[in-house]
């Protein structure tokens, strides 16, 4: 089983996400004790799509993000480089392309707004791909970034970590087709930057007016801003 480390080789975090395809969204939802389906759909309020848009779901895994947007009637495309994920998505009606956020295969200012839930971490350089993001995004388009975060208070922080680091391991043993990939999860969220530096990464990167907003406590955090 393949498991990536913080250097984060695009070959490698394919692979890793290729190997946890099948049991992906299962053990999202019992990682997060039933929050995700709640984070999804804060992401699609926050986003407002509404029918004619194109919107760009980057990250997007099995696609159970790229339906919850479309149902908006928005026009919804989900991007990953892990073929096995979006071959383990195959059932849900969404266009699916193979993509590498460093490099994506549009043209430019093609979407009105672009979206990466848990995913952004992944990536090798971040401030490149929120670039990339920035380019096939028309300007006044929105951004969307969806990702684990930094509790702002002390006691929470703390056992935010400590279930990162005792309890996630013991439950990915149990559900996970590799268990190894959820202790990559676990570093690459305690080597993440926190809401008011990542916010200051995408500013940097053809976006304006980032805001944030804390979910659970902050344990994840939404990030919104406006192509330049």
């Amino acid at each position: 089983m393949v498991r990536a480390d913080l250097a984060k080789d695009p070959s490698q975090v394919a692979a890793m996400f290729d190997d946890v395809a099948g049991r992906y969204d299962r053990t999202n939802t019992v990682l997060s004790l039933g929050q995700d389906g709640r984070w999804r759909r804060h992401v699609v309020r926050a986003l407002r799509p509404h029918a004619g848009e194109r919107v760009l779901d980057l990250a997007a895994g099995t696609g159970v993000s790229t339906a919850e947007l479309a149902r908006s009637g928005a026009w919804c495309v989900a991007a990953d480089f892990s073929l096995g994920m979006l071959r383990a998505g195959a059932a849900r009606q969404v266009p699916k392309v193979a993509a590498d956020a460093m490099a994506l295969p549009f043209a430019d200012a093609v979407f009105d707004a672009s979206t990466i839930s848990f995913g952004l971490r992944n990536v090798v350089d971040p401030r490149g791909a929120l670039t990339e993001m920035a380019r096939v995004t028309k300007p006044g388009g929105q951004l969307l970034v969806c990702e684990f975060s930094t509790p702002p208070f002390a006691p929470m922080r703390w056992g935010y970590r400590w279930y990162l680091k005792h309890v996630l391991p013991l439950i990915a043993r149990r559900f996970a087709s590799n268990p190894e990939a959820y202790t990559y999860l676990a570093d690459s969220i305690n080597a993440w930057p926190d809401q008011r530096s990542l916010a200051a990464i995408i500013a940097t990167t053809g976006w304006r007016d980032v805001i944030w907003r804390n979910m659970t406590f902050g344990a994840v955090a939404l990030h919104h801003a406006i192509r330049v």
